[in-house]
């Protein structure tokens, strides 16, 4: 194992800390909630994780318009956290809800799902949140720049995904579904189940 992968996986023994780019209470719970399942059910034992909101200002925008945009987003925010923060966290994290469109026998259908980015020493890893498709009879009439508009969902009622599916799933939901993914992305092949014997 390369000595800097041994040395952040030592400073992980202690916990994890994670800077996250939002000060929105669901999305700082669903990070720490993926990061909490992803660990616990990896290691089989119990790891503290403290998640640090790191509220960046964006300007006033509709809902990102395609995956690409919505990770470009993430991109960002993560970028801005460890050019402020150096390496004072073991993980950067940002999550951003976006819009896509899918065209499936000549007809476009439209979805919204979470990204998630992490970003630790050993490299950058991305996950999605599943997805949800926005009724046609939502989006009929409307053009490519009234949709991201259309969504419904409030951040008090649980967002987007939690007014789509009657309050199923939710912003917290999504966001630890995305970040478990990530994280599963970041450690393939370094971590697998009971990994101890793999980092001695």
């Amino acid at each position: 194992m390369h000595s800097d992968l041994r040395e952040f996986w030592q400073r992980l023994q202690t916990g994890v800390a994670v800077a996250v780019a939002t000060s929105t209470p669901e999305q700082l719970l669903g990070v720490r909630d993926g990061f909490l399942r992803y660990f616990q059910e990896v290691l089989d034992r119990a790891v503290s994780v403290a998640v640090v909101a790191q509220h960046q200002a964006e300007p006033p925008r509709g809902l990102p318009a395609s995956d690409a945009e919505a990770m470009a987003i993430a991109r960002r925010q993560v970028d801005r956290l460890a050019e402020r923060l150096g390496g004072a966290y073991h993980f950067y994290v940002a999550s951003e809800g976006g819009l896509d469109a899918v065209e499936v026998g000549g007809r476009v259908h439209h979805f919204v799902r979470n990204w998630t980015l992490v970003r630790a020493p050993i490299g950058d890893a991305w996950g999605a949140s599943g997805s949800v498709q926005l009724p046609d009879r939502l989006v009929a009439g409307l053009d490519g720049a009234q949709i991201p508009f259309s969504v419904p969902g409030t951040r008090r009622a649980g967002g987007m995904i939690a007014s789509l599916t009657g309050g199923l799933e939710n912003r917290r939901r999504a966001t630890a579904q995305s970040t478990v993914n990530a994280l599963s992305t970041l450690f393939y092949g370094f971590l697998e189940s009971r990994p101890a014997r793999r980092w001695a």
